[in-house]
């Protein structure tokens, strides 16, 4: 039998797992697999969830997180890297000092630190660690309104706010901040701010009326990566991504009794 040689785009996530299958690890692979690059991962935590919340959450030890990079980096040709839930200081430190050692490029940083819904989700001091060790080594960084706020020590409550507060986030030393408006209201809902030190865009799509929008964040930093693998520019990657995070909202799954999924693999569905 004849083997048939298949090359792919590969890319990385490291971050943790949603056991209801809709954001984190099992989200990124989703989105990984659906732009037909080849998905790895390091996993960082494991939660207990499902459509109605979290109910547990346990890091894995720091030296399990590099492990998992380590392998496979030795092994594979990394074309994009995501982060995603780092959950404290060590981890967030260990990574980033890891992507450093490796020379992992394309590194897209969400900042995963606080909820749509404003709960802080790690401690100050894992936040002062992203803010000094990884968001400076990111190719981009994708916070949210509250993590956008907590970053550039700005109430955002309008257009202007978002951009000066993309400004701000953008001397921590990313290459590009993208300023996600989802926790916006009314006309704002779903656009995003993008600065790169020269340019100042403001990023629009078509607003998507669902209460399932589990994993939206997960799923755009990793359709961004994907691109990214996929050797477009980061400012394509980031417009193909958003526009495939709105048609996956059209395809959102009512599952469970909370907040469902958006629809990742929409495209294999029939017509």
């Amino acid at each position: 039998m004849t083997k048939i040689q298949t090359s792919i785009p590969i890319a990385l996530t490291i971050a943790g797992s949603d056991s209801g299958g809709g954001a984190g690890i099992q989200a990124d692979l989703k989105t990984f697999a659906i732009h037909c690059v080849h998905g790895t991962s390091a996993l960082t935590c494991v939660t207990a969830q499902n459509t109605q919340g979290v109910m547990r959450v346990d890091a894995l030890p720091s030296e399990a997180v590099i492990a998992q990079i380590q392998a496979v980096v030795s092994d594979m040709v990394v074309h994009a890297t995501k982060t995603g839930m780092l959950l404290n200081q060590e981890i967030i430190e260990a990574v980033a000092s890891e992507v450093k050692t490796l020379g992992l490029n394309n590194l897209v940083v969400d900042p995963v630190m606080v909820s749509r819904t404003g709960a802080q989700l790690i401690d100050d001091d894992a936040v002062a660690s992203l803010r000094n060790v990884l968001i400076p080594i990111a190719a981009i960084v994708t916070p949210n309104r509250y993590e956008a706020q907590l970053l550039s020590g700005l109430e955002i409550h309008t257009l202007e706010n978002m951009q000066e507060a993309a400004q701000r986030i953008y001397q921590l030393g990313a290459t590009v901040v993208l300023v996600k408006g989802g926790g916006m209201a009314g006309n704002l809902r779903g656009v995003d701010v993008w600065f790169d030190g020269q340019q100042l865009i403001t990023l629009s799509t078509a607003m998507v009326e669902t209460t399932n929008t589990h994993g939206t964040g997960c799923t755009l930093s990793s359709a961004i990566a994907a691109n990214l693998a996929l050797k477009k520019d980061l400012l394509s990657a980031v417009q193909s991504a958003k526009d495939y995070v709105t048609t996956a909202l059209k395809y959102s799954l009512d599952i469970g009794l909370g907040s469902g999924p958006v629809g990742h693999f929409f495209p294999l569905l029939p017509s």
